[in-house]
């Protein structure tokens, strides 16, 4: 294969940084597409030129440049011939730090300071044509949360750039596809909350995701939320799910369980009555624009509906406090008989909403196990013992349903005698 290769990207900066590096990205400069293939490359690009490795699979691009022809992220030209260099490469990427390169020899190749933005810890876009592609207004906001236990900070420059596009009308030109691929990545950082305050910062998250700007200013009782309004104690909610669970389910719906507190009448603040069943509807809006998983969808639809019953399973003594037909309807609605797995994930998500308040992020959440035990005992119910007594159609249902509400009363009683 004739032309240099070079390392690029999230692998150098990773390296620099101490941070295990599991992906490579090369560049190719000075060789054309046909060179490529005569050496086993497979090309996978359409827009431009990228090749698989033929024993690594790992991706190789050619040195290219790139000019804004159009709206939003395809709207471009480019140029990938054999006299693009690799600093001209480097120069249509979106940030310093992610625009050095690596020689084979090992020599660090760092036009545009991407490793002084290292050492001081900053986000800064290497040129003005970054303005050019609206995806990178996400994708900061994403390495804003990846590093955040660097403790990065975004540059001013960059920061008002990416403000001039949040209000620019850019954003419109995103798919919700691209849209949602940025947030998933988002969601599996330690700190996903960084992501959604970096748009908030610059604008972009009233634009991309209303539902979730809505939350701001809105009061809460301060009795239990001293963190003050809704979008904080959202975004520690959030944060407190990172920690419980690695599953994008639970942190999705964590993210958006309290959507319903957007909606509230100010005059009724800080009282949210109904917020639960308020916010279906609005984490089905949002899903439907980003065309979110339908699994995720009702995870996270679940968590919103269910969460403040879940909680008022136990009251602040860790005494039951709701009745055996409430308890019920919890369970069946929550798939706790049909979907063990899924109502693990609705009670996790309910244990990150309880801690993700001031001074209650370590706090203990008695309702987890008690919901996964009274589920356990309404479940053990003989349905083919009660077909044999003689039961039909309809009535079989309504025995097992009998059957079950007194299992749940049984289970609550005991519970209170243990107590």
């Amino acid at each position: 294969m004739q032309g240099k290769v070079y390392l690029v990207g999230g692998a150098v900066r990773d390296a620099l940084l101490g941070v295990p590096v599991y992906d490579h990205d090369w560049v190719v400069v000075g060789s054309t597409p046909q060179a490529m293939l005569e050496a086993g490359y497979e090309q996978v690009g359409k827009d431009f030129p990228v090749f698989l490795h033929p024993n690594t699979k790992e991706e190789y691009a050619l040195a290219r440049t790139e000019r804004k022809s159009g709206v939003g992220y395809h709207g471009f030209e480019v140029s990938a011939a054999p006299d693009v260099s690799l600093e001209a490469d480097l120069l249509r990427r979106d940030l310093t730090i992610n625009a050095m390169a690596q020689a084979q020899d090992g020599t660090i190749i760092d036009p545009y300071g991407g490793q002084q933005d290292l050492q001081n810890r900053v986000l800064r876009h290497v040129s003005p044509a970054f303005a050019e592609d609206p995806l990178r207004v996400l994708r900061v906001a994403r390495f804003a949360a990846k590093l955040a236990d660097f403790g990065f900070e975004l540059h001013p420059d960059t920061a008002e750039l990416m403000t001039q596009m949040a209000h620019s009308g850019e954003l419109d030109a995103l798919t919700p596809e691209r849209v949602w691929q940025e947030v998933v990545k988002a969601l599996s950082c330690a700190q996903p909350s960084v992501f959604f305050k970096v748009l908030d910062r610059v604008g972009a998250l009233a634009v991309l995701f209303p539902e979730l700007a809505r939350l701001k200013g809105v009061e809460q009782p301060v009795k239990h939320h001293p963190e003050g309004d809704a979008f904080i104690h959202t975004l520690m909610v959030l944060d407190a799910s990172a920690e419980l669970s690695d599953e994008l389910a639970v942190r999705f719906a964590a993210l958006v369980h309290d959507l319903g507190k957007g909606l509230t009448s100010p005059e009724l603040w800080p009282k949210h009555h109904g917020h639960e069943a308020a916010g279906v509807p609005e984490v089905a809006k949002l899903c439907k624009r980003y065309r979110i998983p339908k699994k995720i969808q009702q995870l996270a639809e679940k968590v919103c509906e269910w969460h403040g019953l879940i909680h008022k399973g136990l009251d602040s003594e860790g005494q039951p406090s709701l009745k055996p037909k409430t308890y019920l309807k919890v369970l069946q609605a929550c798939l706790a008989f049909k979907q063990r797995e899924t109502f693990k994930q609705i009670l996790l998500a309910c244990m990150a909403d309880a801690r993700g308040r001031t001074g209650f992020e370590q706090a203990s959440y008695p309702q987890y196990e008690f919901w996964l035990q009274l589920g356990e005992a309404a479940e053990q119910v003989n349905n083919r013992e009660i077909i044999e007594r003689g039961y039909q159609g309809a009535e079989i249902a309504e025995a097992i349903e009998r059957k079950r509400l007194q299992r749940i009363a049984d289970f609550v009683q005991a519970f209170k005698q243990k107590a």
